[in-house]
């Protein structure tokens, strides 16, 4: 299923993901040949992975170099129609977990602002993500992998300790939501 299709079914679950439900539908209406690819520099679609230990008590998380916080795993759509798939890719390249068992449709979506910054010795501008969360379940025994391209560590993080990890205030929220939701849902 497309990323349009596929948020147009996803039934939000708050005031704010009703609006950016209909923020992002618009746009991707008007946009959609380009919104997939990071090129679009005002507002591109990615999708990120909120991956947790089978108990639910623990994220598998990792250490975000241009932000220098604990983060959850993700990237940017570049063409992918698919966003779970994206979000799948992501969650491999920066973790190593290979088997990781996929827990449904969307979980969140989440208009992000990113601050301008240098990526690769490039200055980034300013822009939105449009965002589509997934969760996944990993097992703590799987072998993690550093992929020193994208992060400086991967690693388990109580869902307890949460707050001493990320240094992103403005990410807390959104984690605490999604994980609220999937002991929920899940």
């Amino acid at each position: 299923m497309n990323f349009l299709e596929e948020i147009k079914l996803y039934k939000p679950q708050s005031e704010e993901e009703k609006k950016q439900k209909e923020i992002m539908l618009q746009h991707i209406v008007m946009f959609y040949d380009t919104i997939s690819y990071r090129n679009s520099m005002l507002f591109h679609m990615t999708a990120s992975a909120m991956i947790l230990n089978e108990n639910k008590d623990k994220l598998l998380m990792i250490y975000h170099k241009i932000y220098q916080s604990w983060s959850w795993v993700g990237g940017h759509a570049d063409g992918e129609t698919d966003l779970q798939k994206t979000a799948l890719r992501e969650a491999q390249e920066e973790t190593g977990v290979s088997e990781l068992k996929p827990c449904g449709n969307i979980i969140s979506l989440d208009i992000l602002t990113v601050e301008g910054h240098y990526k690769n010795k490039e200055y980034v501008c300013p822009h939105l993500h449009f965002n589509v969360t997934y969760c996944f379940i990993a097992s703590e025994k799987s072998k993690l992998i550093l992929n020193k391209e994208e992060t400086e560590a991967v690693a388990w993080i109580p869902i307890s300790e949460l707050c001493k990890y990320c240094k992103e205030e403005k990410m807390i929220p959104i984690y605490q939501k999604i994980i609220k939701r999937i002991k929920n849902n899940v």
